[in-house]
């Protein structure tokens, strides 16, 4: 796959493994991917290392297939939940020609909640959340995810916009909350990395 969103998810302590979740991109049939894997590092007794990869399987308001978004992964309450957002896919079928058989537009600017312990997608309509957003930059703290920057295709613009999306995990249904702030930087395409607990740094970009 091609320009898949990648995040890792760490358990809770030192003695839990680290797993990484990778979600749709491109083939090198040059297809889009709606597929999610989850995939771990497996120690065997020779000291080898391997990797072990799952396709999950999921139900609910499944994300279409796409490249250029994020996925990332929250704790609130004790739970954990992953997050996709933005990306472009293909043109529907019905609206294809042959001349526009592979044009891209943005996906809606929807935000997808995934339970990977019970295998169930939900998305969310945010007010705040109006265009359709990709190659931008996210990243998670705790309960919170910040979403800087990006490309919308249909406008051809880099909006200089921060997004805080707030996802609460409460016994029953979960809370998603977006709240835009000041700050944001018009880039796309960039590469983010933690370095500490409230620190981060990007890189890169258009």
């Amino acid at each position: 796959l091609r320009y898949p969103a990648v995040c890792a998810v760490r358990g809770r302590t030192e003695s839990e493994k680290c797993q990484y979740v990778i979600h749709g991109g491109k083939t090198p049939n040059n297809e889009l991917s709606d597929k999610i894997y989850v995939m771990s590092i497996v120690c065997k007794p020779s000291k080898k290392i391997t990797f072990k990869c799952t396709e999950k399987e999921l139900v609910g308001d499944v994300p279409e297939a796409r490249y250029g978004h994020t996925i990332n992964t929250v704790h609130s309450r004790g739970k954990s939940m992953s997050v996709i957002f933005g990306g472009r896919s293909y043109i529907p079928v019905g609206q294809r020609t042959t001349e526009k058989w592979n044009s891209v537009v943005d996906c809606m600017p929807h935000v997808f909640l995934v339970d990977f312990e019970f295998g169930c997608c939900t998305s969310y309509i945010l007010p705040e959340l109006q265009d359709g957003l990709s190659f931008h930059v996210s990243i998670a703290r705790n309960d919170t995810i910040y979403i800087l920057g990006g490309h919308s295709l249909e406008n051809n613009i880099r909006p200089p916009n921060l997004y805080r999306l707030k996802i609460d995990l409460p016994l029953g249904s979960p809370s998603v909350s977006c709240t835009i702030l000041p700050g944001g930087i018009s880039v796309s395409s960039a590469l983010v990395t933690q370095t500490g607990d409230k620190e981060f740094v990007m890189v890169g970009g258009y």
